[in-house]
């Protein structure tokens, strides 16, 4: 909840945000459930129209 123009975020305090998306960088696979879902659709599309 956003009020008076800022938010809050405990996963970004804590540093959790910046390690998942280093990790993400590094090992070239997404952390987030859509990006996944996502890389998962493409690999499979390109096994059956290569």
């Amino acid at each position: 909840m956003s009020k008076f123009g800022f938010s809050f975020s405990l996963s970004r305090l804590l540093g959790i945000a910046q390690a998942k998306q280093k990790l993400a960088r590094t090992t070239g696979i997404p952390t987030t459930k859509g990006g996944l879902q996502r890389k998962i659709g493409a690999s499979i599309l390109k096994i059956f129209f290569k």
